[in-house]
């Protein structure tokens, strides 16, 4: 526990001002003195045995600039590192505690191990219910969309399927289309090439004259014989070339029918791939895709109904652990308003009164957090209704309210440092001395930081910060110092009584010795 203490108008404000710009709070051109360009806040941060040094700069303009480790950051993400770091309570202050969305969290962790099991068992039939109606949800919408297509993709499918082209046939029927246009020409070509080849005094005649002429010298002279060679293969060739073209003459198409159904396929396929392709390949992935959509459709009202199950068996878990945290959280609210109860009955606040309201939302409202609302309510005194605590709650008093929920929740607060700003406001003699002893209990599992006015909170502090304000050259400066020993004696006794009188003095030891 430390205690910032001082004179009003020393610059406790203007510390706590640079702990705001820290945890990522917004600045502007006032935080920086009249006459420099900038203000500049360093800060050394320790959690979980990490450290992090963090620098904010703001110049007279208003931008800031900040570094994590050296490293550029922006303001978010100095606050979402830092800002879960320290809570800052103050008359002003946003109170972490008091949003309702944080409520069902605290009430969990004061109830133990029984909540978390039962809101883990929550969350996940959350999930679960959530992945169903998702699913069921784009199942029909695709069902849906297959409805409205349905006439479409049986026009698409029975298109196609009337002229059922078969892969690679428009380029099957390209190859034949030439044959059967000029059928006739190509007959009498290959006709007239057969007679010149094998007619009477044909080419393979000739060639066969000559290569008898040459057959009658075999054997006198190589070079010769070479020649009768290569006539001979050239006779042969023309044997194989002469059998190829009567062939092609017997096969050639001089059906006018074969033709037209070849144009009209060619045409009928063209016409698919204009509306469906470019490729005839697009025509048939058009053809499938459709057929495939029908069947699913086809399909659909039984994949909906396994679906529907899916959903109601999902819901049906999550109601069932639902009642079960509901039951849990119920159980451990009466216990926590009578800790929170007793725990302020000492900070000046007799009758003061706290309940917890359990607000159940409709099924399709239900959060994370739970199947209810959850919020704490106060009465500050007996007879009075209570009501949301920010809303009512204010001042020093609100400061000892959160001081009281702090205690209450002991471990299950994961804020390591808070910070309570004038949390004596209203309040002396023995109610402050109880403030002091609750802090200090604080501080046992917490970095606690206090700014007071009272010296029977300051005692309970384990160091004590004096703030003091001094103008040197028309400028004022702002030092912090430690006081110990006969220093601290000093300052609890200006705290007591404006002097370090004797009495002033023993008053001021007595009260540190009575806080060890």
């Amino acid at each position: 526990m430390t205690a910032l203490t001082g004179e009003t108008g020393a610059g406790k404000t203007a510390l706590l001002g640079a702990l705001k710009l820290l945890l990522g709070e917004r600045a502007d051109s006032t935080a920086v003195r009249a006459g420099v360009s900038e203000t500049a806040v360093e800060g050394r941060f320790v959690a979980g045995g990490e450290e992090v040094i963090v620098k904010r700069k703001v110049s007279a303009d208003g931008r800031s600039r900040c570094t994590l480790d050296d490293e550029m950051a922006t303001v978010g993400a100095l606050a979402a590192r830092i800002g879960p770091l320290v809570d800052l309570h103050g008359q002003h202050e946003h109170q972490a505690l008091l949003a309702p969305s944080t409520h069902a969290g605290y009430l969990d962790r004061r109830a133990g191990e029984s909540a978390a099991v039962a809101l883990s068992s929550y969350r996940e039939a959350l999930a679960t219910y959530r992945l169903a109606t998702d699913a069921r949800e784009m199942l029909a919408g695709r069902l849906a969309e297959a409805a409205r297509n349905a006439d479409y993709l049986r026009f698409v499918a029975d298109e196609i399927g009337a002229v059922d082209p078969q892969p690679g046939e428009d380029e099957s029927l390209e190859a034949r289309l030439p044959a059967l246009q000029h059928g006739e020409r190509l007959a009498e070509a290959a006709s007239e090439a057969t007679r010149l080849l094998r007619g009477d005094g044909g080419a393979l005649d000739t060639i066969a004259h000559a290569s008898a002429a040459l057959g009658k010298m075999t054997g006198i002279d190589p070079a010769l014989d070479a020649i009768a060679a290569r006539l001979a293969d050239v006779a042969a060739m023309g044997d194989d070339v002469s059998a190829d073209v009567r062939a092609y003459r017997d096969g050639i198409e001089h059906d006018p029918a074969a033709l037209d159904e070849v144009q009209g396929r060619l045409s009928a396929i063209g016409a698919l791939c204009k509306k469906y392709g470019p490729r005839l390949e697009d025509v048939l992935a058009a053809r499938d895709d459709a057929i495939e959509a029908l069947a699913a459709r086809d399909a659909g009202d039984e994949a909906l109904t396994v679906a529907d199950e899916a959903v109601a068996a999902a819901e049906h878990e999550l109601r069932e652990v639902a009642d079960t945290l509901a039951s849990v959280r119920e159980r451990s609210a009466p216990g926590f308003v009578e800790a929170l109860g007793d725990a302020v009955a000492d900070l000046a606040m007799p009758g003061t009164r706290f309940e917890v309201a359990f607000t159940t939302l409709p099924f399709e409202s239900w959060t994370a957090d739970g199947p209810h609302r959850i919020e704490f309510l106060y009465a500050p005194a007996a007879g009075q209704p209570a009501r949301p605590l920010a809303r009512i709650a204010s001042g020093g008093e609100l400061s000892r309210v959160m001081l009281a929920l702090k205690g209450v929740l002991g471990e299950a607060d994961t804020v390591e440092t808070l910070v309570f700003d004038e949390i004596d406001a209203g309040i002396g003699g023995a109610t402050a001395t109880a403030v002091g002893r609750r802090l200090a209990e604080l501080a046992r599992g917490h970095q606690v930081i206090v700014v007071t006015h009272l010296a029977q909170v300051a005692a309970f502090a384990d160091t004590q910060l004096v703030v003091s304000k001094a103008t040197r050259g028309g400028e004022a400066t702002t030092t912090v110092i430690q006081v110990e020993d006969e220093r601290r004696v000093g300052e609890i006794a200006r705290m007591l009584s404006g002097n370090d009188s004797e009495a002033g003095l023993a008053h001021a030891r007595e009260l540190l010795g009575e806080a060890r």
